[in-house]
């Protein structure tokens, strides 16, 4: 039974009763486990769970339904899911058992154009609805969930006498367990970004954008024809363009020759786009891999990172990178030799490799030659993120046509996809070994230097520019655009500032000559930076104020040497179920707190949902979520939930065989 509100409740004699506070995918994946655990239990105590977002229950802010259906997701179709195990034929959708997202597409929702398509960001906001649909309808008639629109700003308790949680709108609730899944914090501004602000603030005909999704950027108010600057080239630059132009009744049409041609409708600002690299972010590879079957590492594998984390404080450099770029050397001469070379003939390959890396990092070139294949090896990650870097440009025009060779030949490799292109064949091993990634820097297993510098500062970025980005179709629009026209791209090393004499904003590339423009507008389309101590949510800022939160920090003294301190941002937890630790390193045990504001403290919190027919760490760190905001609730056999979830990894591993898409 869905209820819009349920009365308050005294936590002594009442209902056991869990808050989680935020209701995307991680908040979901939690009330997934959390069901599966009751439905499977034997419950003496009636449950209540209340499921809190501001913005939309159900899918939370990044995959809000109203936003129009050109803001697409990077991932495909058919490869996301929210259900922790895939739908058993002939029955209805449940917690533990129910469609991907193209399974439900296809089945649910029209237009379907195949399981490798990008669904619109507010399709993904109806599956995610449909999950949570699916939950609500198999709960016990003892568990109720309350889906409650509101604001928490304030958290006052702790594990052992229970949390009294305040709302914007002045109501109040009592919970005996908290799990903050909040996502995407939007930060305090600082630095240049707030002198940009505060620029325009008193300037009418200026406006300033900060960072966030471009579904709330109010981009509807930018004049027809006025300058707009945009900061940053990743995914969020390519939601405001579309906005900006398909949004704005342009058209799309595709040429004799495949390319694409822009028509526009006379009411798009004209944009102005820059970064530090100047490079529009590359395409991701046509998905060429079958979906029920998981790259199998050769070199960096799971005995490896074990060996690795066994040792004292790592530096990713030296210690970690020189294992993982060599197999991207394998994958790269692989996908090189396929179409010359038999299946046996590369097994026998990877075989050597595989026994040479038992007990040194494998010389590929040479391998490769003793089995006669040439060897091809991996893109420098530098070259590919920065592929102008040292040079200079003697004005827009010249800059414009070293872009486009450079993304044209990104999209020539992009649509031989991810098992031909020795590229992205080779930058698909990023995305593979992730989880192995995470269990080896997560919680400070990096030295303090090597983490913020060559990790977070280097690696990190490096990997989602590289690896995470968008549809094809969207480097394909921005060249159509740059020749219309409607967008000039500034070139590298862009600086947005401020011009007094002119009253306006400024754009600037600082190896471009000639490339300095007068903006109406700027906008930050660059990825919000997760910091507890930045984070601009009324209930983040008082939890950090009282120290309940607190930004993790990697602290080593090396024998020799001074002592090293880095402090990330991200909010300090304890290992699984992740409970914040306090300024003074005590846990509150009665709260949880996963995904994104922990990034940094871990890895890769960002990730949208879970890959079908796997069991991953993202089901691993609900599951353990789940169990850890039921404990108290008597029930008999709650842990059974636990047990299932063993026998399903089980089962799940069982698929991970080795492909050859080497």
């Amino acid at each position: 039974m869905r209820t819009s509100l349920a009365p308050q409740h005294t936590l002594h004699d009442g209902p056991w009763t869990v808050a989680v506070i935020g209701s995307g995918p991680r908040g979901l994946s939690v009330l997934e486990r959390m069901a599966l655990r009751l439905t499977e239990s034997s419950l003496s105590r009636p449950v209540v769970i209340h499921l809190i977002d501001a913005v939309e229950v159900g899918c939370g802010r990044v995959w809000r339904t109203d936003q129009p259906a050109y803001l697409l997701m990077n991932t495909v179709a058919d490869e996301i899911s929210m259900f922790s195990g895939p739908l058993v034929p002939g029955t209805r959708s449940q917690p533990g058992a129910g469609p991907s997202l193209a399974q439900w597409w296809q089945r649910y929702a029209t237009d379907f154009p195949g399981p490798n398509s990008y669904a619109p960001r507010a399709l993904y906001g109806q599956y995610l609805h449909f999950v949570l649909d699916s939950i609500e309808t198999a709960l016990p008639h003892q568990v109720t969930l309350v889906r409650r629109r509101q604001t928490a700003t304030r958290l006052r308790g702790n594990g052992e006498r229970g949390y009294r949680l305040e709302m914007a709108d002045g109501t109040v609730l009592a919970a005996h367990r908290v799990v903050l899944t909040t996502g995407h914090a939007q930060p305090r501004l600082t630095g240049p970004p707030r002198d940009l602000w505060e620029f325009a603030a008193g300037r009418a005909h200026l406006r300033y954008v900060p960072t966030g999704p471009a579904s709330e950027m109010r981009l509807d108010e930018l004049r027809r024809g006025s300058a707009v600057g945009v900061m940053g080239l990743g995914l969020t630059f390519y939601d405001v363009m579309a906005a900006l132009t398909l949004g704005r009744g342009g058209q799309f049409t595709a040429a004799a020759d495949g390319t694409l041609r822009y028509r526009p409708s006379g009411d798009e600002p004209r944009l102005f786009a820059g970064s530090r690299s100047g490079l529009l972010m590359p395409g991701r590879g046509v998905n060429h891999k079958p979906l029920d079957q998981v790259y199998d590492p050769v070199v960096f594998t799971e005995r490896r990172v074990a060996k690795l984390k066994a040792s004292p404080k790592l530096d990713f450099i030296r210690d970690v990178f020189p294992w993982l770029r060599t197999e991207m050397d394998l994958v790269s001469t692989m996908a090189h030799n396929r179409p010359a070379t038999g299946p046996a003939q590369r097994e026998k390959f990877v075989r050597a490799v595989a026994a040479e890396a038992e007990h040194a990092c494998p010389n590929i070139a040479l391998l490769a030659a003793r089995h006669g294949l040439v060897f091809m090896p991996a893109p420098d990650l530098d070259a590919l993120a920065q592929p102008f870097r040292g040079r200079t440009f003697t004005s827009l025009g010249h800059f414009r046509c070293a872009l486009k060779d450079v993304v044209e030949a990104d999209l020539r490799e992009a649509d031989r996809g991810n098992v031909l292109s020795p590229r992205k064949a080779a930058l698909d091993v990023l995305r593979d070994v992730r989880w192995l990634i995470c269990a080896l820097v997560d919680f400070a297993a990096l030295r303090p230097y090597s983490h913020e510098q060559d990790f977070l500062g280097w690696y990190a970025q490096r990997s989602a520019f590289l690896v995470s980005g968008p549809p094809r179709i969207r480097l394909r629009q921005a060249l159509a655009l740059i020749e219309s026209g409607v967008l000039t791209m500034l070139g590298p090393d862009t600086r947005f500032t401020v011009d007094a004499t002119h009253n306006r904003f400024t754009g600037q590339s600082g190896v471009v000559e000639e490339s300095r423009v007068l903006l109406d507008t700027v906008i930050d389309a660059r990825v919000p930076p997760t910091d507890v101590r930045l984070d601009g949510s009324a209930l983040m800022a008082e939890l950090h104020a009282r120290g309940v939160v607190q930004p993790y920090r990697n602290d080593w003294a090396p024998p020799h040497g001074p002592r090293e301190e880095f402090e990330t941002g991200g909010v300090a937890v304890t290992e699984t179920p992740y409970h914040p630790l306090s300024a003074t390193g005590e846990a509150d045990r009665g709260i949880c707190v996963l995904g994104i504001p922990t990034e940094h403290t871990r890895w890769f919190m960002t990730v949208g949902g879970r890959r079908p027919g796997f069991w991953s760490q993202f089901d691993q760190d609900a599951d353990d979520v789940a169990r850890s905001a039921l404990s108290g609730a008597h029930a008999a056999d709650l842990e059974s939930g636990g047990r299932w979830a063993l026998k399903q990894e089980d089962h799940m591993l069982e698929k991970r065989e080795r492909i050859d898409e080497r």
